[in-house]
């Protein structure tokens, strides 16, 4: 498993795409972005222009453990762009329609966690390259609000677990990928 991670418009999906296609020469691309309005709409198809047009593409945020079991064919990698939406997206659609004021963070961590364990799980039994990109979030200030911060929270762990159990970890900085482990 190699983590890609940085900030956001650093390049590190362009420098994850890069790594895949050295080293793959097929490759099941997972998309955890819900297009939601015609701007998402724009940047998705921008983000499929940009990558070779025989990867296989399989869009979704859940069970991507599951996922990279049953659809990874024999010799093709994986890229999955990107954890934080994921989080993002489960957040969401675990919370319903509760404020963010009231709501209670730790079972919807839990849900999350389990997701991150299963693609771990996934991805080390894997028997060909799985490419992660993420977000650091954890350079900037304390966000304001609640719901916020809790996100930066649960996406740091989640970063942080993915980034032990990984082989290799990059981080992009303006289109700068460094190795770090």
């Amino acid at each position: 498993m190699i983590l890609v991670t940085g900030g956001a418009r650093s390049g590190k999906s362009a420098f994850g795409e890069k790594l895949a296609k050295t080293r793959c020469e097929q490759v099941l691309y997972i998309a955890t972005s819900v297009i939601t309005d015609s701007e998402m709409a724009a940047r998705v198809a921008r983000h499929k222009t940009q990558r070779p047009a025989h990867w296989r593409t399989w869009e979704g945020f859940q069970q991507l453990g599951d996922v990279i079991r049953q659809q990874v064919k024999p010799g093709e990698g994986v890229m999955l762009e990107c954890i934080t939406t994921l989080i993002a997206n489960l957040l969401f659609e675990q919370s319903g329609a509760e404020s963010p004021d009231t709501l209670d963070f730790a079972p919807l961590e839990a849900v999350i966690d389990q997701q991150i364990s299963d693609l771990i799980d996934a991805s080390k039994s894997c028997r060909t390259p799985v490419y992660i990109v993420t977000n650091e979030l954890g350079m900037g200030i304390t966000p304001e609000n609640r719901l916020a911060r809790h996100f930066v929270d649960i996406a740091g762990r989640a970063n942080q677990r993915l980034a032990a159990a990984a082989d290799e970890v990059w981080l992009v900085v303006s289109g700068i990928g460094v190795r770090i482990k």
